[in-house]
């Protein structure tokens, strides 16, 4: 700071009001000293500045996963949401286990956030007590817990599946698999495969069609290999859902390689509405979940956290939409 007030001809002081945009510098000379700063490569240091002012101007978020398209969606859509106000993420990757979320969860608290993202709403009970006692906003997405921490924006995994499930059923399948959710890593995907049941039960139809393959997040290799299995084991079957859009493309690939017609043969329905499903051949019926909304809402509402508009604790629920597409019938 003292070498950029020496070439702009100010005071340290002075530079240091210049970044933190005080009124009491001119617009001239604040221009002055961010030519010198960009000459000379400095970053203003806001630690201390944090220190004083109890903010740190960052939000802590984590996900399962950055190479998921819709996670990606959700992370982009909440950083466009903040960034008009100065806020940054700060992200963490979980790898689908909730031992690790606690994990992150402490150390992301340990920074003091302005709030914390976390996707989900099952959380080991440690995680779950530092949440609770963070005295920062906390937000759930991507589902809708029956007892949530703090806020959630989201929606019901499986009552989107089962939105599916009615869908195929009106059509006169009735012989319908799932393919994915088999395990506790992927609480999302394990409640899609519980809604799926669900709605197959309350039709009065076998709910037992159910390929297990993979840990999450099940690829387009494991999702052929699952469809492969089902083909074998179960070829009467007239439908399937897969828990996502990557193991309905690979699951779509499978019937192409065997000769297996989709939809003349069976109807194919995936979860997410990513980029292949509208591309594939035939595209993919699937579930459109908005993850960019989701990430908007977010912002919207740690916002108005912040500016006192939101007191309360907030359930903003985001309905998904069916995309019905030539995969099914």
């Amino acid at each position: 700071m003292a070498d950029v007030a020496r070439v702009a001809g100010v005071s340290p002081m002075t530079v240091s009001r210049a970044f933190k945009a005080d009124s009491s510098v001119s617009e001239a000379t604040r221009e002055a000293i961010l030519k010198a700063a960009d000459e000379l490569g400095y970053v203003f240091d806001s630690t201390a500045s944090s220190l004083r002012s109890q903010r740190t101007d960052f939000v802590a978020v984590t996900i399962p996963s950055i190479n998921n398209a819709n996670f990606a969606d959700t992370v982009r859509g909440l950083s466009d949401g903040l960034k008009a106000r100065g806020l940054q993420i700060l992200l963490g990757t979980t790898d689908y286990d909730m031992a690790e979320e606690e994990r992150l969860i402490e150390q992301l608290l340990r920074r003091r956030p302005e709030a914390i993202v976390v996707t989900g709403g099952k959380h080991t009970a440690r995680a779950r007590r530092m949440l609770e006692n963070a005295g920062i906003p906390v937000i759930e997405t991507w589902d809708l817990p029956e007892s949530p921490i703090g806020h959630v924006v989201g929606f019901s995994n499986a009552e989107a599946v089962k939105g599916m499930v009615d869908h195929f059923v009106a059509q006169g399948l009735t012989r319908i698999a799932f393919i994915g959710g088999d395990t506790s890593r992927d609480t999302r995907g394990a409640d899609r495969r519980a809604g799926f049941i669900a709605a197959m039960q309350a039709h009065g139809l076998d709910a037992g069609r159910l390929i297990a393959v993979g840990a999450p997040p099940i690829s387009m290799r494991e999702g052929a290999e699952a469809m492969g299995r089902l083909l074998e084991t179960l070829p009467d079957t007239q439908a399937v859902i897969c828990v996502s859009d990557l193991s309905a493309f690979g699951a779509l690939t499978e019937c192409q390689r065997r000769g297996v017609d989709v939809p003349g043969r069976i109807s194919l329905a995936g979860f997410g509405d990513y980029e292949i499903a509208e591309i594939s051949v035939p595209p993919l019926t699937t579930i459109n979940p908005f993850p960019r909304e989701i990430g908007a809402r977010v912002a919207e509402l740690i916002l108005d956290v912040i500016d006192g508009r939101q007191t309360g604790p907030a359930t903003i629920a985001i309905a998904p939409e069916l995309q019905l597409r030539p995969s099914s019938r």
